[in-house]
């Protein structure tokens, strides 16, 4: 190794301590592992381009050359020498190994070989050997994949996405960054976590679980409400879970903070070598204007460079792709350039989506994305992440969404994490599949169980059968323990029982509203309701959907026209707002004493029930419970007043599918009215027998239904 030593120093004087132990320490290692120049240079190859500026073919002539000194084939003196000094032996006879071993093993009873092994030694593997060699292998399987982001750009996000990026690669030192990525030879961007564990507080939602996500494919997430989909993803975020630190990951998970930064340039900002490359043109620039020609042909040069780099990352093409990401958010030519502290919550959220889809990660993840957005604008997202190029991991409730986007399903469900191939549709007839074969094969052996049994107590005490009686025992003995299909808990919803009302219930009639006398609104509406509608609402963000539900609520009050309701209408108002304006410090059952007093707690206690919070979940902190579990909490304090008419706005935002599922069936089962705003596909094909579009000033209705809305919106994403 002195050798490879000397002729590394030759050919790299200026190598660094730190870096030439790092190289002798892998040649030291691995020499009897490399096969050929090619496995020295992916080993160290890239080392050595850092130390100096060398082309890829006199660095691979270098790991040649090491390779000979290695294994000895080297002609040069210092190796002649070598070997006339014993270093070296060559036999100058052949020796038969095995007899050899043999007569020494007559003559020393201490030694022994391993060409004489008789059946009764004990096979030994070299622990240190094996391990270097599934190495090996495991590099050659990886060779394929390439490192497509450098160190220069990581993003680490726990709680704030850009700055935890920006952070990150401000801390990576050239030198970490070469030591990160040649230290490992396993740079797969798969991510494999096993036999983890996951809790909050004292309950433990994750035990002994596995979770394997392959880069480029799309997983979805799902599971009941409370089971801990948000903390798994806020977990991998924080690099709580184990994940390989070369791999960069997002979670879409806090708005965009507001200040004067317009939108294009908030989501251009994500884009780390694109502002350095700026920043580095504009300095040049700047410094070439300063020193005349003093300097002129060296800044040049560098300057040549710069503009070489902005060629191949496409800097001149960032601002078309930001914006076209924009304006399939819903973002219009006009609002782009609107400072970020313009925009409401839910549209910085929006932007804060738009960064991550630009910035472009190697592990993605989504939490509800689609609550945010209208209908529009979840179908050019859903057309957009079907050619996702990187690894994504989305939590979503949206079964449409869930059809069009993952290429795997991820189920949460016993504590532990199932993996399924295919869409939600696929999953569901898999896993209904794998449950009737779990069932049935559970139910066979237990009828062989009772059929062995019973001969087992029959012969037991016959003599002449004792010899099989045994056997049938060590049998049953040695039989797996299968357990019965588990079925979850059905997840049921009940909205409460009211009295008829004679129509006309609700009427609109010429009906507008202007903020301020100017902006108009929507204008000329027209609506009739009774107790057997089923109204949903559509159209984009900003087109008057919850104006018009608060018209209609009393809320507001039109700038022309009337409104006509019954005098015994009661609504009931679910808004978009209404879990967070819960008490979260109380129980759901101390909450419905504080709203409606003087029940016995029995009375809070089915109410509740009514909407699946029942058992220990009555008496839990409002706070601790799942975001689903608090709009539950929701429905039962809107119905304890028992409201006849119900106008329900976004109420899925939470929920998870079962529960989408039970609401579907619920409105459809109760005798009070509908009038909802929705962008779940899936709630509004189950409930809806009327379509009324928000847009360009009006509302109008589409009577084929949302099958018709949706080609619609397509041909203008088309467009």
């Amino acid at each position: 190794m002195a050798i490879c030593g000397e002729y590394i120093r030759s050919q790299f004087p200026t190598i660094d301590d730190d870096l030439y132990q790092y190289v002798q320490g892998i040649l030291d290692s691995s020499k009897d592992d490399f096969e050929d120049g090619d496995e020295v240079y992916e080993a160290i190859g890239q080392v050595l381009h850092e130390v100096e500026d060398k082309s890829e073919n006199e660095v691979r002539q270098i790991c040649v050359r090491l390779l000979e000194i290695l294994k000895g084939n080297s002609n040069n003196d210092d190796d002649i020498d070598r070997r006339k000094n014993g270093v070296n032996k060559v036999l100058n006879a052949p020796v038969h190994l095995g007899s050899l071993a043999a007569t020494l093993e007559a003559q020393v009873e201490q030694i022994k070989s391993i060409w004489v092994t008789t059946r009764d030694d004990v096979m030994k593997v070299d622990a240190k050997k094996l391990e270097k060699a599934e190495a090996k292998l495991q590099q050659k399987q990886e060779k394929r994949i390439v490192n497509e982001q450098g160190s220069a750009s990581r993003i680490n996000t726990a709680n704030n996405a850009a700055e935890s990026a920006a952070s990150a690669s401000q801390m990576t030192s050239k030198k970490d960054s070469r030591m990160e990525t040649k230290g490992g030879v396993n740079k797969t961007q798969d991510i494999r976590i096993e036999n983890f564990d996951v809790a909050y507080g004292d309950r433990v939602l994750l035990q002994a679980a596995d979770l394997t996500l392959a880069f480029g494919r799309r997983y979805g997430l799902i599971g009941r409400n409370g089971l801990g989909k948000t903390t798994l993803l806020r977990m991998i975020s924080s690099k709580q879970l184990r994940i390989p630190s070369h791999v960069r990951v997002l979670h879409v998970e806090q708005e965009v903070a507001g200040d004067d930064t317009s939108a294009l340039e908030s989501v251009l900002e994500c884009d780390y070598e694109r502002s350095t490359l700026l920043s580095q043109e504009a300095k040049l620039q700047a410094a070439i204007e300063k020193d005349g020609s003093k300097t002129g042909d060296a800044l040049g040069e560098e300057l040549a460079r710069v503009y070489e780099a902005m060629q191949l990352a496409e800097v001149d093409k960032a601002p078309a792709r930001a914006s076209a990401i924009l304006s399939g958010l819903g973002f219009s030519v006009e609002k782009q350039s609107w400072p970020t502290k313009a925009f409401s919550g839910g549209w910085r959220m929006r932007l804060a989506l738009a960064r991550a889809l630009f910035s472009k990660p190697d592990l993605l993840l989504l939490d509800e994305p689609t609550n945010m957005l209208d209908i529009k604008a979840i179908l050019w997202l859903e057309k957009y992440l079907q050619t996702w190029p990187k690894t994504l991991l989305v939590v979503s409730h949206d079964r449409k969404f869930l059809d069009t986007v993952p290429t795997d399903i991820l189920y949460l469900r016993g504590q532990k994490i199932e993996p399924y191939r295919g869409n939600y549709e696929q999953f569901v007839k898999t896993k209904g599949e794998r449950e009737r074969n779990q069932q049935r094969e559970y139910e066979a052996q237990q009828a062989k169980r009772a059929h062995v049994q019973e001969f087992i107590d029959r012969f037991r005490y016959n003599a002449n059968r004792a010899s099989s009686v045994q056997s049938k025992i060590k049998m049953l003995e040695k039989l797996p323990e299968l357990k019965p299909m588990e079925k979850e808990s059905e997840v049921t919803l009940n909205f409460p029982d009211v009295e008829p009302l004679s129509p006309p219930i609700l009427q609109l009639n010429e009906v507008s509203y202007s903020y301020n006398g100017t902006d108009m609104v929507f204008s000329n509406v027209n609506l009739t309701a009774s107790l057997q509608s089923r109204i949903c609402i559509v159209g984009e963000n900003g087109a008057g959907k919850t104006t018009l539900l608060k018209i209609i609520t009393g809320a507001l009050s039109p700038s022309r026209g009337t409104v006509h309701v019954h005098r015994n209408l009661k609504f009931g108002y679910f808004s978009q707002h209404h879990v967070d304006q819960l008490d979260m410090r109380v129980c759901p059952v101390e909450l419905l004493q504080t709203h409606f007093p003087g029940k016995p707690i029995e009375e809070y206690r089915r109410m509740l029930g009514s909407f699946g919070i029942s058992g220990n979940l009555a008496l839990q902190v409002i706070n601790s419970l799942s975001g689903g579990q608090k709009s539950r909490v929701a429905f039962a304090l809107m119905c304890a007043a028992m409201p006849n008419f119900l106008v329900l706005d976004e109420p899925t935002n939470h929920l998870d599918i079962e529960s989408i599922e039970a609401l579907g069936k619920a409105l459809n089962n109760c005798q009070a009215g509908v009038i909802l705003v929705s962008h779940d596909e899936r709630l509004i094909q189950m409930v809806c027998t009327e379509l009324w579009v928000c847009g360009e000033g009006s509302v109008r209705c589409i009577e084929e239904g949302f099958d018709e809305y949706r080609r619609i919106i397509e041909k203008e994403l088309e467009l």
